[in-house]
């Protein structure tokens, strides 16, 4: 979509307020500059639409922060931000009473002060309201909040508007809600979208959602304050040991990104086991309550620690801009996140590093990531189905859909957003009811989200492998006409920055291998069976449940990734170094048991008998356990079980495996330890463990080799 042509200039009371704010902002003598004139003049008009797409650090926000103040001069009511994150939303009430203007937050931190901001936005008080996409997607949200500013919002905002594209990296299903927004808008309302993240494709279409006369204003995005380096032929392990020693030595404080939870709390606790509190840090990630998480930020931005080592749930928005180091442990599977997130350093000082340390373990990561969020048109079905007799006055609830369905709850909940974004499901204020609006799956377009996916990836790969200069293949992947070579990062200089280019030492490697081995993973029971073809649904008896179990390898553990490989190379019996660390788990472990196990059992849940059987024995011999045995046929393999549906492997498993009867005897009324070689999903454990409740066992302790993901 061509851009239309752009306003050429402010009225000089409007310029005047417009320079009030910014000086406020940036300083005294500060002005905005072209693109930022040119968008701010647009949302001065009627009906108005924008989108804005330029480089991390531009000044996005100061567009919509002057423009405020400008439409608010001139009577127009509250401005409205749409931004996805508690610590955008944070820095931005902040901006906004340094440029002189009132801004406040619904969130889900700061419930017991809705009522005083809700009365302050009817009495027309608030100059700019901050809500999430989430928040709009709340049935009652809109009837408290937006109903109350229908036909009064002066401005809408759609910041990290990417998230509005299923064609970019960031896809949110509540940001379409957005659409809902302008629906219910005076139709005189300008709208700005902003972001740093988006290649033609998803600029085109969020353009065309904004409308057809949509302003696009796109600047070149290469960062001169970045020097990005790839750090290659590590192992796993070797990344772990490389940030250890390397984080010492990196500039001032930044952020170390892992792909994953577990990888982010392994991390962190490997830098702490060397250098305990002379370097600190924490893990960030989006399982910590909102508190904590503002904590940490807040730690990060005064220095307190040297790095948070995070997940993607640390990117959007976040502000420091002395920021000196982003480092990545593995790539994340898109160059415009991976472009999102280093974007968070350099903002306001002259160098920082940008440094990866790529692994061919990544693929695994990646080709899940690709299609994670892409909807299963059986599960959809049988979740429609399961909604069938959901009423407005009696709606359904995701806890009700998980037990009738036998899908796993975050599944269940980016199902029914992904539904309502095209209009078969609602959100009502008690729960999810379906619309008369039919869905088919439309396959073709679900094909091309992950074909473009999968070339983001191919990308990240010639990334990594250093193919040509590394801003300019980040600035090709987002569709910047002014891509050229840096001539700073590691491929243009055909060298490592110094300090960057030293192996991590063997001895930290070692230390990071017995640090990380040393850490318990909890196997948290499955609560719900799973109905359909299992023929059972609703939450487990406590008489068929296991206990919470332990987990020797959690997924691509690179403290275990050689043993791993070579113990499920084929079937043989565990190595030693697998069967003394199991014994050191049940060391740990027994301080938390109701009772001592009295009983060992194998289940070949992966197929590996040999394995699960020699592990199965030695915790006999060394714990003084019974042995007794199960009767296991043949299953389908490990890729085929995690094609299943969760109903139809429960039922696998139930019809794969018995409790024979000299077994029964030797479990009735003890106590089990459950050793299972290999599960991603955990039914293997949830129904041979129920069974063997069933045939008399008192408890089963479950202990899983490896974790898979």
């Amino acid at each position: 979509m061509p851009p239309t042509a752009a306003p050429s200039a402010l009225s000089p009371s409007r310029a005047a307020v417009a320079d009030r704010v910014i000086g406020a902002l940036a300083g005294p003598g500060a002005s905005l500059r072209g693109d930022q004139v040119a968008a701010v003049t647009a949302l001065c008009e009627p009906r108005a639409r924008v989108l804005v797409v330029q480089a991390t650090g531009w000044g996005k926000s100061a567009v919509y922060w002057a423009a405020t103040a400008i439409r608010r001069d001139e009577g127009a009511g509250t401005t409205l931000v749409v931004s996805p994150l508690l610590s955008l939303m944070r820095d931005q009430v902040a901006a906004a009473a340094r440029a002189g203007l009132r801004a406040e937050t619904l969130n889900s931190s700061n419930v017991e002060e809705w009522s005083r901001i809700e009365q302050a936005l009817r009495a027309g008080d608030v100059d700019v309201l901050l809500v999430s996409p989430e928040r709009l997607a709340n049935p009652g949200f809109g009837r408290r909040v937006l109903d109350a500013l229908a036909g009064h919002i002066g401005l809408l905002v759609v910041d990290e508007a990417h998230a509005v594209s299923d064609w970019g990296h960031d896809f949110r299903p509540d940001y379409r809600r957005v659409s809902d927004v302008l629906q219910r808008l005076n139709p005189d309302t300008p709208v700005l979208a902003t972001t740093a993240t988006a290649n033609a494709r998803v600029t085109d279409d969020v353009a065309t959602q904004l409308g057809d006369e949509t302003l696009v204003l796109r600047g070149p995005l290469a960062r001169s304050s970045l020097e990005l380096s790839v750090v290659d032929r590590l192992s796993p392990l070797e990344r772990y040991a490389w940030v250890v020693d390397h984080l010492p030595t990196l500039p001032g404080s930044g952020i170390v990104y892992a792909l994953t939870v577990a990888d982010a709390h392994r991390l962190t606790a490997a830098v702490r086991a060397v250098h305990g509190d002379a370097v600190p840090v924490a893990a960030y990630t989006g399982q910590l309550e909102a508190a904590e998480r503002e904590q940490l930020e807040d730690a990060l931005r005064d220095n307190r620690v040297k790095a948070l080592v995070a997940t993607s749930a640390l990117g959007m928005g976040y502000d420091k801009p002395d920021l000196g180091f982003v480092v990545h442990v593995g790539a994340p599977p898109s160059p415009v996140s991976y472009y999102q997130q280093v974007g968070r350093a350099g903002r306001a000082i002259e160098h920082a590093h940008a440094v990866l340390l790529p692994s061919g373990a990544d693929d695994g990561v990646w080709d899940y990531f690709a299609t994670a969020t892409i909807p299963v048109a059986e599960q959809v079905e049988r979740l429609l189905e399961a909604m069938a007799d959901a009423t407005v006055d009696a709606p359904a609830t995701v806890v009700s859909l998980e037990a009738e369905t036998g899908l796993r709850r975050g599944r269940v909940e980016l199902m029914l957003k992904q539904l309502a974004v095209d209009g078969v499901t609602e959100r009502v204020e008690r729960g999810w009811v379906r619309t008369t609006t039919p869905w088919s799956y439309d396959r073709e377009h679900y094909d091309g989200v992950v074909a473009v996916r999968r070339r983001e990836a191919d990308i990240m790969r010639a990334y990594t492998r250093g193919e040509r200069c590394l801003m300019q293949l980040l600035q090709e992947s987002l569709d910047d006409p002014e891509a050229a070579p840096c001539g700073r990062c590691s491929v243009c200089r055909e060298t490592l920055p110094e300090g960057l280019a030293a192996a991590p030492r063997a001895e930290t490697v070692r230390t990071v291998a017995g640090v990380l081995r040393g850490e318990d993973h909890l196997l948290e029971p499955r609560k719900m069976w799973p109905g359909g073809s299992f023929g059972v649904r609703g939450r487990i008896a406590p008489d068929r449940a296991v206990e919470p179990g332990r987990a020797l390898v959690h997924a691509d553990a690179p403290e275990w990734r050689e043993a791993v490989r070579e113990m499920f190379a084929r079937d043989a019996p565990a190595p030693q170094e697998v069967l003394d660390a199991c014994v050191q788990v049940l060391a740990r472990w027994r301080s938390q048991w109701r009772s001592r196990p009295e009983v060992a059992v194998a289940l070949p849940a992966a197929g590996f008998a040999e394995l699960s059987g020699s592990i199965a024995d030695h915790l006999a011999a060394v714990g003084r356990l019974d042995r007794a045995h199960l009767a296991v046929e043949a299953h389908p393999s490990a890729q085929d079980i995690r094609e299943l549906t969760s109903s139809d492997e429960a039922a696998l498993w139930r019809d794969a495996v018995t409790v024979p009867s000299e077994t029964a005897a030797a479990v009735a009324g003890r106590t089990v330890l459950l050793v299972v070689d290999a599960s991603a999903s955990q039914w293997p454990i949830t129904v041979v463990g129920g069974a063997l409740r069933a045939a008399g066992a008192s408890a089963v302790l479950p202990l899983l080799v490896h974790r898979r993901v």
